[in-house]
């Protein structure tokens, strides 16, 4: 099963909780401070809220996959198609283990492509495993997620 990732900044996380468990009838499935996550069986989604004073805008977009060869497959594809990506990382980032690559719509807005292996007890972005064999992109994605 593949998903579509909305990432969103919120000026208060608890009243986005709220809004977003009545909104789509689920509690969220991870919280920690500053940062909310739900994973959405109906529609599928894995909303990701990130706390901070800009208010409501678009944090990134994402596509959560549930294999390493999945993200994989998909970053052949891109770069094969064209577009420039991060080539695959595993990381720790967004409280969580992922193998995960990253892109730049022409617009600069930000697209994850990955799947997580595990929890984490950090939200910034540290890579423990890289594709040697493509260079990252400076898309800010070395900041993770937010």
């Amino acid at each position: 099963m593949s998903r579509v990732q909305l990432a969103i900044n919120v000026t208060d996380l608890d009243k986005a909780i709220a809004f977003y468990s009545r909104l789509f009838d689920t509690p969220p499935a991870k919280v920690k401070p500053g940062y909310a996550n739900f994973a959405i069986a109906d529609p599928p989604l894995k909303l990701v809220l990130f706390e901070g004073p800009e208010g409501a805008t678009l944090n990134h977009l994402g596509v959560e996959v549930e294999t390493a060869e999945e993200v994989a497959s998909a970053e052949r594809r891109l770069s094969g198609a064209g577009l420039e990506t991060t080539g695959v990382e595993d990381t720790v980032c967004c409280y969580a283990e992922k193998t995960e690559t990253w892109l730049a719509d022409p617009d600069g807005a930000r697209w994850e492509w990955y799947v997580k292996s595990g929890d984490a007890g950090q939200l910034d972005k540290r890579v423990v495993g890289a594709n040697p064999s493509r260079a990252a992109i400076d898309d800010g994605s070395a900041t993770c997620c937010p």
